[in-house]
C-alpha cells in the first residue's frame, strides 16, 4: 500500500527513532508499504519516519537490488565521496553532500535474521542518507556549503533554478543546517 510521504515541516523528520524490538508481521507490512511508496514516488530509498512511523526501518533499491533493513547501524566506513542528494521529503531540492565511499551496515532483514550489507558508491550514499533519517538528520544538515542547495524542476532534475530564497524556503540557516530530508545523485532518496 502506498503511504503519504511526510514533508520537511513535519517534526517527525527530526525525531531519533527507537529500535524495533521484534521483527514481526507488522514490521513486514511496514516494509512492504515503504517499498511500494518508494517505487511510486519514485525514489531509491525511504526511511520509516518519511511515512510517519517512528521506527528504525529503511529501504534502499539501487541497481535493481532491494535492501530492507531493520535497526540498521554503520559498523565500518571508509573513503569519501561528494555528490548531489535530494529527498522525497524535500521535493524539488538537491544539494551537495559529503559521504563515506564505502560502508558496512549491520541490521536485521525482514525475517529477523542479522545481516551485513557491504556497500559502495550510490548504495553507500543511500544507506547513509536513510540511516540519517532514522536519527532525525536530514541531508540539508550535511550540505558541504549552504550555497549548493538549489531548486530543480521535476522535469529538469539536475538544473539549478534557485538561489538564497530556495535555501530560506527549506529552512537552511547560515551554518548550512535545515529542516529538510534526503535523496541521492539526481534520484530522490
Amino acid at each position: 500500500m502506498v503511504r503519504e510521504i511526510v514533508v520537511v515541516e513535519d517534526p517527525r523528520l527530526r525525531t531519533k527513532c527507537p529500535r524495533v524490538p521484534k521483527v514481526d508481521d507488522s514490521t513486514r507490512r511496514l516494509i512492504d508499504d515503504m517499498v511500494d511508496t518508494m517505487r511510486d514516488a519514485p525514489g531509491i530509498g525511504l526511511a520509516a519516519p518519511q511515512v510517519g512511523v517512528l521506527l528504525r526501518v529503511i529501504v534502499c533499491e539501487v541497481d535493481e537490488h532491494l535492501h530492507a533493513l531493520v535497526n540498521p547501524e554503520i559498523v565500518r566506513a571508509e573513503g569519501e565521496q561528494v555528490g548531489d542528494e535530494g529527498c522525497l521529503s524535500i521535493p524539488g531540492y538537491v544539494g551537495e553532500v559529503k559521504r563515506f565511499e564505502r560502508v558496512v551496515v549491520k541490521a536485521k532483514n525482514r525475517a529477523g535474521k542479522e545481516v551485513r550489507v557491504r556497500a559502495e558508491g550510490l548504495l553507500a550514499r543511500c544507506l547513509q542518507h536513510e540511516i540519517d533519517h532514522i536519527d532525525g538528520i536530514l541531508f540539508t544538515d550535511r550540505l558541504t556549503n549552504p550555497d549548493t542547495l538549489r531548486k530543480v524542476a521535476p522535469e529538469d532534475a539536475g538544473e539549478a533554478v534557485a538561489g538564497p530564497a530556495a535555501a530560506e524556503a527549506v529552512g537552511v540557516g547560515a551554518a548550512g543546517t535545515a529542516s529538510g530530508a534526503v535523496g541521492a545523485e539526481a534520484a530522490a532518496v
